[in-house]
């Protein structure tokens, strides 16, 4: 793609999120949700491989419909209302409509069937920005509009999005289908603490964007995309694939790591909530996405491929890995212990 060209699809990305997340009306939110979708476009299809150009279609028709979702339900409350401030959506129909639309737009169960084909048929760059800033403007939202929302079907959702999401990327090969269904179940945990304490889903939407951004720049680095040639890229940087197999077991959520840190404050926020069920429930489930994480840390530096593979081994490369990927991991592993600065930031 042209460069000049790439560039104005970035600008207006982070144009269009921007707008969202600044607005008070809706249908300034409305126009940036509009120009993130028609910007991420091309950078999907660019490879005009008839995945690529299927996984653009599937995008543009989920996204359309989730936004003219947006658009009724603003124009119902503002028909009872009077009102199209974003934080006085107070009508239950029209927060029960933008709830629809929002998990349309992220990829919650029973939404979600388009964002594994998409992501699977996108480039890894472009696979980074539909998980991470993509994300961005409908958390925002939802944010936005939190007190008002339903908890119980916000909570259903979010339980059925953590089970699916564990359950449906147990028997993937493809790391990228697998790295979907993960987002699918974060934004369960995303979602079940969104009316409870609407920071603690921003915090976890961070670290969350942090840690798949390390893991996503990481595959980039080693141009892999199967778990088949995951098992043999060890030998092209070996440190990098021990900092993956750490970076994993963070999104995982294993204890002295990052990744605990949202999952521990939102099994607290939930049992002050008299929620303990739900909390149970919902780490319980998180146990199927621990599942894949594993089997994916233990492709990556774990195993040794048996001999008779029909891979090639890599030459290890003298190409020094990127500094954002060095921060970012870093940050993506080691951050836990200093989580009470963290939350006093937040």
């Amino acid at each position: 793609m042209n460069p000049q060209a790439n560039l104005i699809f970035i600008i207006s990305l982070l144009l269009g999120t921007t707008i969202t997340i600044s607005s008070n009306h809706w249908i300034m939110a409305w126009t940036g949700l509009e120009i993130n979708t028609l910007a991420i476009l091309p950078l999907i299809s660019k490879s005009h491989h008839p995945r690529a150009i299927e996984a653009a279609t599937k995008y543009f028709l989920t996204q359309s419909a989730a936004s003219a979702l947006v658009l009724f339900s603003s124009m119902t409350n503002a028909w009872h209302t009077g009102q199209w401030d974003i934080t006085q959506l107070t009508h239950p129909t029209s927060s029960l409509i933008l709830t629809s639309a929002i998990a349309m737009k992220l990829g919650l169960v029973p939404f979600h069937f388009w964002f594994p084909e998409v992501l699977q048929g996108s480039p890894l760059t472009t696979g980074l920005l539909l998980s991470t800033i993509m994300k961005l403007p409908p958390i925002a939202l939802l944010y936005m509009t939190s007190h008002s929302l339903n908890p119980t079907l916000l909570t259903t959702l979010a339980i059925l999005s953590t089970a699916l999401g564990g359950w449906m990327g147990l028997n993937q090969t493809q790391i990228r289908k697998v790295l979907a269904f993960s987002s699918i179940s974060h934004l369960g945990w995303m979602a079940i603490i969104i009316v409870y304490n609407p920071k603690l889903t921003l915090l976890n939407f961070y670290l969350y964007a942090m840690m798949t951004a390390t893991i996503f720049l990481t595959l980039n680095t080693i141009k892999v995309l199967k778990l088949s040639t995951l098992m043999t890229a060890w030998t092209k940087i070996p440190s990098l694939n021990a900092m993956l197999l750490l970076t994993l077991l963070s999104l995982a959520g294993l204890p002295p790591l990052t990744g605990f840190l949202p999952k521990w404050l939102i099994i607290q926020e939930l049992t002050k909530q008299d929620m303990a069920p739900a909390a149970m429930l919902i780490s319980l489930l998180s146990l199927l996405s621990l599942f894949f994480y594993l089997r994916l840390a233990y492709c990556t530096t774990i195993t040794l491929p048996p001999h008779t593979t029909n891979h090639m081994k890599q030459w290890r490369t003298n190409k020094s890995t990127s500094t954002m990927i060095a921060i970012l991991t870093t940050m993506s592993i080691m951050l836990l212990p200093i989580s009470p600065m963290i939350l006093t930031i937040v």
